[in-house]
């Protein structure tokens, strides 16, 4: 007999014929008894699933009226994550990815239950996306359940609480009227007036901590930028780094944007070439970005670079 969650996915395969089905001939489909598969059936109920049950000697189960596109099995942190990879993909540059993630987000989202479907659309709604501008960085876990907080609150014009750590280790409590999430990269940044400071922040959603509303509503300010997405931009571009990274590439632009853009300001650098700078906090980043250019490099600058890409050659040539 296989297993609960998956003799629970096979019933539902089953219910979505939109047939009415014999109790005794759909346990014996499943393999299992009548009383398990009551104990199923209860369960896809449990998830949300309309199934109508029939009593008595030719009773029988089959999905309620209007159940044509029945909920989805998946967990709040699984609905932030399809949504996000989805989202993320029909924003990349794959060709004829886009489109079909596009088709696919759309589709997911109608089949989530309201619940989930209303904290994923303003996830959606509230996000920007950006390339680097001059800057790059790994980024570190984020609780999905914050990004979903967050979303809601911009969406909603309702302010935030809540505690955010700074670079140097810092804790302070922030009280804030957020704007919009800001995807970069592998971080996410939440653009927001800061009500302590009286002016625009950027944050981190890595190193905030639980967001609470409290149901306070605020007018809109106006952003003192083109987006938000440019806000952080020039913010992490006005970031003091000891690192400026410098290179010039032997392959056309469009080629090079299209590997590395995300993370490094791309430029014409005459006849077929082009010149990658970035600004980072230790080399590992631009030599981890530099691996995916695939084509000839020369280092400008800095000199540690160099001396950074030939220690990795060298461990890279003896692995």
């Amino acid at each position: 007999m296989a297993n609960t969650s998956t003799r629970t996915l096979r019933l539902l395969s089953l219910l979505q014929t939109h047939r009415y089905w014999p109790g005794s001939e759909l346990a014996d489909r499943l393999g299992v008894s009548v009383r398990t598969l009551r104990r199923d059936v209860d369960r896809l109920r449990e998830l949300g699933y309309p199934v109508d049950a029939q009593r008595g000697v030719d009773g029988g189960y089959q999905l309620a009226a209007g159940a044509a596109l029945p909920p989805l099995v998946i967990d709040d942190e699984e609905a932030v994550a399809l949504a996000v990879g989805l989202q993320a993909a029909a924003q990349g540059a794959v060709e004829g990815i886009a489109e079909s993630s596009v088709r696919a987000l759309a589709k997911v989202v109608q089949v989530m239950p309201a619940r989930l479907r209303r904290r994923v659309e303003a996830l959606r709604a509230m996000t920007e996306s950006a390339e680097w501008g001059g800057t790059g960085g790994a980024g570190e876990g984020v609780d999905p359940s914050v990004l979903t907080a967050v979303a809601l609150a911009c969406r909603d014009n309702e302010q935030l609480r809540f505690s955010y750590t700074a670079g140097g280790g810092g804790v302070t409590e922030r009280q804030v009227e957020p704007y919009r999430l800001v995807r970069m990269g592998r971080r996410w940044y939440l653009v927001a007036y800061d009500l302590t400071r009286c002016d625009w922040r950027t944050f981190r959603a890595d190193r905030m901590g639980p967001p609470t509303g409290g149901g306070v509503r605020f007018r809109p300010r106006d952003l003192p930028a083109e987006d938000a997405a440019a806000f952080v931009r020039g913010r992490l571009e006005d970031l003091p780094r000891p690192y400026r990274v410098e290179i010039e590439v032997g392959a056309p632009l469009a080629r090079i944007r299209e590997r590395v853009g995300r993370w490094a300001a791309v430029e014409e650098a005459g006849g077929e070439g082009c010149r990658v700078t970035m600004t980072a906090d230790s080399l590992d980043w631009p030599v981890m970005v530099l691996s995916l250019v695939d084509a000839p490099l020369r280092v400008v600058g800095p000199p540690e670079l160099r001396e950074r890409l030939r220690e990795v050659g060298h461990r890279f040539g003896h692995a």
